[in-house]
């Protein structure tokens, strides 16, 4: 009697015991998040071309440069953790060179069309990326530029 009152003690407890283990390590419904799966190898190099983009902006002063990193960047990866921060270059670089100023001078673009490059570059950053920090220098740059470049309209409940 006391062997089958000690073995149904025992699968009682395992029974309990496995039960809770299993609650425990919760369940997997869908896997990861498929905007957040990044090749660690691309985002590497889009780092890479970032800090350049970055030295040609702040240091150099070399926007058109600053703009072929973002713009590599942008056709690469456009999932890239820091894309934000590549539009607001790209857009800054763009408005910057259509001012006539840094180093460079570009020969493909006509001002009007470098002013519309910063406007569709800063408003993608506005619009798709509204807790950026760069956000308010964006918007402010839009509004520089003058009317019909607002800052597009975020609903309420982002």
């Amino acid at each position: 009697m006391k062997r089958v009152l000690f073995f149904l003690t025992v699968v009682v407890s395992v029974g309990l015991l496995s039960t809770a283990i299993a609650s425990a390590q919760g369940s997997v419904k869908t896997g990861p998040d498929p905007s957040t799966i990044r090749d660690a190898e691309l985002e590497k190099d889009s780092l890479h071309n970032l800090e350049v983009a970055r030295h040609y902006f702040k240091l150099k002063k070399a926007y058109v440069a600053a703009i072929k990193r973002c713009e590599e960047i942008i056709a690469g990866n456009p999932t890239f953790a820091k894309i934000d921060e590549v539009l607001y270059i790209a857009g800054q670089s763009s408005l910057l060179l259509a001012e006539k100023k840094g180093k460079q001078s570009t020969k493909d673009k006509t001002p009007d069309q470098l002013r519309q490059d910063a406007r569709d570059y800063l408003k993608q950053l506005v619009s798709e990326y509204p807790e950026s920090a760069f956000r308010k220098q964006a918007e402010e740059s839009l509004l520089a530029l003058g009317p019909g470049t607002e800052a597009p309209e975020i609903p309420k409940d982002l």
